[in-house]
């Protein structure tokens, strides 16, 4: 097969045909339908050569339509025409059945994202794309639900949603997490004397063990408190019965961000003005940066 070509203007998505190329379409595809339908009878030499015939008339045809493209594209005035001929949906799909065209990015995204929402709603989560920046080669995502404001959300990101982009989306570089969705904060019932919050859906079996940290009581709810352990330094941030924790380092220069201004669930660096979003670690000053975080579990108020 040879390799789609996905440099703009050939990556546009295709025009909404008409009704009249609609009707067009589907009547060739229910001829070919039919043709097809006459061999299922046949035996396997009659089938075997009717499809080396088929493959062979497909492999010119591809071949064909590859060089001219190639041609075409030297040209910038047959590039631009070819950009805008690719959005026919009959070209379209022509090209898409030989291999030379891929689907539009952002279906493809879509397509990835889909791959992995089955296990965030298994946890109470979701995912959905923000953008698509293709002359960055960036897409932008925004973690729902329970995975939203999760510490746990940066694993999410890697171990899933990532992996599912990379896989469909090969020419992606960068992949950021973004939080502009309100807060939806999340109140454990009373009595509830086992409740797990924040553990990725993704996480893997070897990263199940857990090690206390602190009781719930010793973070001030809406503030921070910094904490050493095993030559880690961490700062936890709680609102209610929720928790999170990532280290305590800036991500500009890596200085210690526990004696910073929290505001509204935000953190403000004291040495650089750098600007935190507690919830997920992301840098509201430079979305480039993000800080590391890590799983939380809270059982019996005790903060794990």
């Amino acid at each position: 097969m040879n390799a789609p070509l996905t440099q703009s203007p050939l990556a546009q998505p295709p025009l909404s045909p008409s009704k009249a190329a609609t009707d067009d379409l589907a009547r060739m595809a229910g001829q070919i339908a039919q043709l097809e339908e006459i061999t299922h009878n046949w035996d396997e030499i009659q089938i075997g050569t009717v499809s080396a015939i088929k493959t062979a008339i497909e492999q010119l045809n591809c071949e064909a339509f590859r060089r001219l493209i190639h041609f075409l594209r030297e040209d910038p005035a047959c590039a631009a025409r070819l950009g805008a001929a690719v959005r026919d949906p009959f070209i379209f799909g022509v090209l898409r059945f030989h291999g030379l065209l891929k689907d539009p990015l952002e279906h493809r995204v879509e397509r990835a994202l889909e791959e992995v929402r089955p296990m965030l709603a298994a946890h109470g989560g979701n995912v959905e794309l923000v953008a698509v920046l293709a002359d960055d080669a960036t897409v932008e995502v925004r973690l729902l639900g329970s995975c939203h404001g999760c510490p746990a959300s940066s694993q999410t990101l890697t171990e899933g949603v990532e992996k599912a982009i990379r896989n469909l989306c090969p020419e992606i570089q960068h992949i950021r997490q973004v939080s502009h969705a309100p807060r939806q904060a999340q109140q454990a019932q009373a009595g509830d004397t086992h409740v797990v919050h924040f553990v990725s859906p993704f996480a893997r079996a070897k990263d199940a063990g857990w090690e206390m940290i602190c009781t719930l009581d010793e973070i001030p709810d809406g503030d921070i408190l910094a904490r050493s352990h095993n030559g880690h330094e961490l700062l936890l941030y709680r609102r209610g019965s929720m928790v999170n924790c990532m280290n305590n380092a800036c991500a500009h220069m890596g200085m210690p961000l526990d004696s910073g201004e929290v505001h509204d669930g935000t953190l403000k660096c004291s040495h650089h003005g750098f600007t935190y979003l507690l919830e997920t670690g992301e840098c509201l000053t430079v979305p480039e940066v993000q800080l590391t975080v890590h799983a939380v579990k809270v059982v019996n108020n005790e903060v794990s």
